[in-house]
């Protein structure tokens, strides 16, 4: 039989103990701590009031650690989310605007957008019935990160404290240089392999 003195036992609890502690640290930082923030980006169409930025991998990992205690939400129009797709783990489609089909943009090229003047109430209505609160964490996704940050400094004003934006958004930023160039193949979403869906859920649709 082996025999083992004192010392080893000990010296063997105190390296369990010391797992244990690392495992707990993890743990903490994963489900407690902020989650890394992007730099601040270039284009000053981006920035926020609140100055919370993620990138699309980010956002991933911090839905992936805070679960239900964070609010994903993708502000596009139902036809990008339908024709374009969508993560899956989103929790909600809240539109910071919809499309008129009976105005034209001649500057846009497209059709006219306009404002959803649901939005906040639309917002104050996914809050409530989750049991969260103004101060809960918010992360917005749009295209490319233009209108996230837009929405981020209309729920900021409205008493949101906690609203990040996803910087590259869905479809990410346009190449400037190469075959590519002008096409959404620089970032984003989609390009960093993260999941998505063409598939809608009604239940994650506000339906005006």
């Amino acid at each position: 039989m082996y025999k083992f003195n004192n010392t080893f036992i000990f010296s063997v609890a105190i390296s369990f103990i010391i797992i244990l502690i690392n495992l707990f640290v993890f743990l903490f930082i994963m489900l407690w701590m902020p989650v890394s923030a992007a730099e601040k980006p270039k284009s000053f169409e981006k920035w926020t009031i609140a100055g919370k930025y993620l990138t699309a991998r980010e956002a991933f990992q911090f839905k992936q650690a805070q679960g239900e205690k964070l609010l994903f939400v993708d502000i596009r129009t139902p036809s990008e989310l339908n024709f374009v797709g969508s993560p899956k783990n989103m929790d909600i489609n809240i539109p910071l605007v919809t499309m008129d089909y009976k105005q034209w943009d001649d500057k846009a090229s497209s059709f006219k957008k306009i404002p959803n003047k649901h939005f906040i109430s639309a917002f104050n209505n996914a809050i409530q019935s989750r049991g969260m609160t103004k101060d809960s964490s918010i992360v917005l996704l749009c295209r490319s990160g233009k209108r996230s940050a837009r929405a981020a400094n209309l729920l900021t004003s409205n008493g949101y404290s906690k609203v990040y934006t996803v910087v590259d958004g869905f479809e990410g930023d346009k190449a400037k240089l190469g075959s590519k160039k002008g096409k959404r193949v620089v970032n984003g979403w989609k390009n960093a392999g993260l999941p998505w869906t063409y598939k809608l859920q009604q239940s994650h649709l506000t339906l005006n």
